[in-house]
């Protein structure tokens, strides 16, 4: 029992050293607008400022300390990046290992499109 007291009041100060919000408005805004460009990497389709995971709450306690330590946004990005990859971003840049995440769509639309028009014409000769 005293090793379980002793380890929960060892994490209290980690827990305070992260702000939730900051109270500057400025910081907070900068702070949010970073999250907003973040993929959380376990939703995928969310960004970490949206994300209720606990991969995004890491990232977004992480981007809050890089922003309380004087990072600029460029350097938590690129640190980020570093970690996670270019995934991690929501608007990766388009770049040799990123060129299916940019042409994915379009491929998905014309192979989607070959189907139905295949259908079709099938169809079409069968009414003939």
């Amino acid at each position: 029992m005293k090793t379980v007291i002793a380890f929960l009041l060892m994490m209290v100060p980690a827990l305070a050293a992260v702000p939730e919000t900051f109270s500057d408005p400025a910081l907070e805004a900068r702070a949010r607008n970073l999250q907003r460009q973040l993929r959380c990497l376990v939703c995928q389709s969310e960004s970490v400022d949206d994300s209720h995971s606990p991969f995004a709450n890491d990232v977004r306690n992480l981007v809050r300390e890089q922003i309380a330590a004087g990072k600029s946004d460029r350097q938590i990005e690129d640190f980020l990046v570093a970690r996670y990859g270019d995934f991690i971003l929501m608007k990766p840049p388009l770049q040799s290992d990123t060129w299916l995440l940019w042409l994915a769509p379009f491929l998905v639309l014309g192979a989607g499109g070959a189907v139905a028009a295949v259908v079709i014409k099938k169809a079409a000769a069968r009414e003939a």
